[in-house]
């Protein structure tokens, strides 16, 4: 692959979390993968993100730690000040860039109309959005979409792209034998993203369950009624959150990745993860699952309790190796990479979109 000339990139990442991750951080991830991705391709990459973050190309330090520290956990309800650092250390060397991505939601588009640089916005979220007035206001600059299902939440948006997220895919080894005894949840445990629905069927099936994950403040109680009373540590195991090569390990070793999801989820980085490990993903048909999943052929995809119920007993009727060859040609870094330096030369040099 060879870019034409080295195009200069502005990555705007979250602030709440290093880039990469050190365990759970979905979103942070897919930026890591991204810009080391351009930066391999010969683009300049310059990322402003937290302190801490790592990155083969040029890092602003915005903040000393991750928000999540600074603030002790998440905020959804306001914008927070630190992010405002983002924007003062860009303005700084706007002359510096052909074309800024933003990761950071709608309010930094507020400054859009006042730069000579175009911004693309990908997002990221799996619900409407935050700040309903912002995305009106807004509406016509530049998105990408994680997945067609996702444009539902917002459709009014001008839409110029959807691009899959991409895994490294080298990082995951699969596992063809047949030697797996559990099935796995990997995650944020919440009702959105349906622990209770995995944990519930391991339970009538008599079927061991891993559970990996991220646990927030506001489910708590809904896992003390839903989930915890199942957990035995034996037949069903919590193992807290993961880093990446625990993660590798867990899903080499499941029998399939379990994904009820009740939300519009809008893409689910666990999925490829799954795949690129030859493991099978059952998961209920919410939002960009039928994007992802190719029913009964890298896994299933099923609309109630009663059907996820059955297709956990015909887990074995998939193929690990085609999971592990649909997530190389389908969702390896490479292809989102190349799909973004497309956009990225279009709407920087005026090509046609």
């Amino acid at each position: 692959m060879v870019v034409k000339r080295a195009l200069r990139v502005a990555e705007l990442a979250p602030l709440w979390k290093t880039i990469p991750p050190t365990k759970y951080g979905g979103s942070e991830l897919v930026v890591s993968n991204l810009t080391e991705g351009l930066v391999s391709e010969g683009v300049d990459v310059t990322l402003f993100a937290c302190g801490g973050s790592k990155t083969s190309g040029k890092l602003i330090e915005v903040i000393e730690k991750p928000m999540y520290d600074l603030m002790g956990g998440f905020s959804w309800t306001a914008i927070s000040p630190y992010e405002f650092l983002s924007f003062n250390e860009l303005f700084k060397r706007l002359n510096e860039f052909d074309i800024i991505h933003n990761h950071m939601g709608f309010h930094p588009l507020i400054f859009s109309k006042l730069l000579s640089v175009p911004i693309v916005t990908t997002l990221h979220s799996s619900v409407e959005p935050d700040f309903p007035y912002l995305a009106k206001e807004l509406k016509d600059c530049l998105f990408v979409s994680i997945s067609d299902a996702q444009r539902k939440l917002a459709p009014s948006l001008n839409y110029i792209a959807t691009i899959y997220h991409g895994i490294e895919i080298d990082k995951f080894r699969p596992n063809y034998t047949n030697n797996k005894n559990y099935f796995l949840f990997i995650g944020t445990l919440s009702k959105n993203k349906g622990i209770d629905l995995a944990v519930k069927a391991c339970h009538e099936l008599g079927q061991r369950l891993i559970i990996a994950g991220e646990v927030r403040e506001s489910d708590k109680d809904f896992l003390e009624k839903e989930v915890l009373p199942f957990i035995d540590g034996d037949k069903i195991k919590f193992v807290g959150e993961v880093n990446h090569d625990q993660k590798v390990a867990l899903y080499t070793h499941a029998k399939a990745l379990l994904f009820p999801i009740r939300w519009n989820e809008a893409f689910g980085l666990v999925m490829p993860e799954s795949l690129a490990c030859g493991t099978p993903v059952i998961a209920f048909s919410n939002g960009a699952i039928p994007e992802v999943i190719a029913d009964s052929e890298t896994g299933f995809v099923v609309d109630d309790f009663e059907e996820f119920l059955k297709r956990i007993k015909q887990v074995n009727q998939i193929s690990r190796k085609k999971c592990r060859e649909v997530a190389e040609k389908r969702f390896d870094t490479k292809v989102m990479v190349q799909n973004y330096i497309n956009l990225f030369e279009k709407v920087a040099w005026g090509k046609s979109l």
